[in-house]
Formats: structure tokens, sequence, C-alpha cells
């Protein structure tokens, strides 16, 4: 008879990923933002579709999370549709939405296991019902949980984010429910998507684009860049650890002189 191997622990998967990860927790960022970029191109360099690559981008997706829950960072924010992503071909747009709909439904079994809290960051305006409905079953089942914190970037815009951010504050100025002079920075960040969120301590790209492409301009202002030239698809666990390890080997000063 066959004895099945026991599942490891959550304690001892951490203690794993540490081991595998070769970094003490303090080494490590809270928030980890990510643009995800290449997988139309790693497919057509392997002769497929573009959507393709997309499905194949999110089971890289499902391993990267997987990774961050075990190792108890605070936050994953993965830049997934772009405001500027509506210009591309209409049946790519409906695969997407799709495939969006359908990782949550998936993967929500995994997040409730990991102990992973799912929320939205950009406008849901122009998202359809379907992938509405699936965002907002999805947020709501792991509301409670305390573990890692995944904010995925659907149909979201850095530039249209703070926007949308002055307009609320505005409104409230000429409602008389605020003083100007009483908005400042923290204000402002409290009213962006991302609010209670700590901001990123570390921004990978992949793909090898040196760009930010107008993801969280307000809140990469002190982040650590880290550009890699595997697409997205080819972007996995050993990857996430070479990024975490030049990481952790920077100065951050934020502004003031730190003695070498």
């Amino acid at each position: 008879m066959d004895v099945q191997t026991p599942k490891p622990t959550r304690a001892e998967q951490t203690a794993a990923a540490f081991a595998a990860l070769g970094l003490p927790a303090e080494a490590l960022p809270r928030h980890v933002a990510i643009i995800m970029d290449g997988n139309g191109r790693w497919a057509q360099q392997r002769g497929q579709p573009r959507i393709w690559g997309h499905r194949q981008g999110a089971e890289a997706v499902r391993a990267i999370v997987t990774e961050c829950a075990q190792l108890e960072l605070y936050v994953l924010t993965l830049y997934s549709f772009s405001l500027e992503n509506w210009k591309r071909p209409a049946d790519e747009i409906d695969a997407l939405m799709s495939l969006y709909a359908e990782y949550l439904v998936a993967e929500r079994p995994e997040m409730m296991e990991n102990d992973v809290r799912f929320v939205q960051v950009g406008r849901r305006e122009g998202l359809n019902a379907h992938l509405l409905d699936e965002l907002d079953r999805t947020i709501e089942m792991t509301s409670r949980n305390q573990g890692l914190t995944l904010a995925l970037a659907i149909n979201y815009g850095a530039r249209a984010e703070i926007v949308d951010a002055a307009r609320d504050l505005a409104k409230k100025v000429a409602a008389g429910d605020l003083s100007a002079d009483a908005i400042d920075e923290d204000m402002f960040s409290n009213h962006l998507y991302t609010a209670g969120l700590p901001d990123p301590d570390l921004l990978i790209r992949t793909a090898g684009e040196m760009r930010v492409s107008n993801y969280l301009l307000w809140q990469i202002s002190y982040a650590e860049i880290y550009v890699t030239d595997a697409c997205w698809p080819a972007f996995d666990p050993d990857q996430l650890r070479t990024a975490l390890h030049a990481y952790a080997a920077r100065k951050r000063k934020f502004g003031a002189v730190i003695d070498e």
C-alpha cells in the first residue's frame, strides 16, 4: 500500500522558503511591486499566439504569489492590465478579461490555504460585469486573511489614480468638508487606490524594459528598481530570489547621508 507523504505545514513551508532564499526576514522588502511584461513576446518567440503567453504568465503568477506568501511578505502588487492596454486588439482584450476571471476562480483555494488577502487597484468602470463579480467574490472571501496582501492592478494607470485622488479631495473641499490647507502627503496617499498599503520597497520589471509605464508613480518615489531580461512567463521563484538578494545588497538612504 502506498504511503502518502504528509503535506508540509505552513511553518515548514515558510522555513523551506527562507532556507532556499538564504536571507533573514529583516533583509526583505515589505512591499514588492512587479510590472509583468513580455507574455506576448515570449509566446511569439515560441511560435505561439499571444494569449498562450498570457496563460503561461498566469502560471507564473501562482508560483510567485505562493513564494511571497511563504516568505511572509506584506504586499505583492502585480501590474496586470493598464488603461493603455485598452488599445490592444479586441479579441486579445476579451481573452484577457476571461483569463482574469478564470484565474480568480481557480486561485481562491490557494489564496485561502496561503492566508492571502486579495484586493484590486484600478478603476472599476470599463470592466465587464462577470469580471467585477469575480473580483468582488474574491475580495470578500479573502477579506479576513492575515497573510500576504495580493493587489492586482487591473484597469490601472498611475496618472488616472492621481487625478481620481485629486478630484475626490477637491469635491470634499468644495462641499466644505475639508480645508485645502489640511491636505498633505499622508492625506493624499489615503485617497489613492492603494490606501492603507505601505509604499513599494522594490519594483521589479521583467522583459528588460527600462521604464515604469505609468505604474504607481506616487508610491514608488523611493522604491529600489530591479530589471531582468526574463519575460514574465520565465520569471520563477529563483528569479525572484535573485531580485530579493539584489535588494538586500543595496543601501537605502531616503535622501540622507549614511556612513559607509
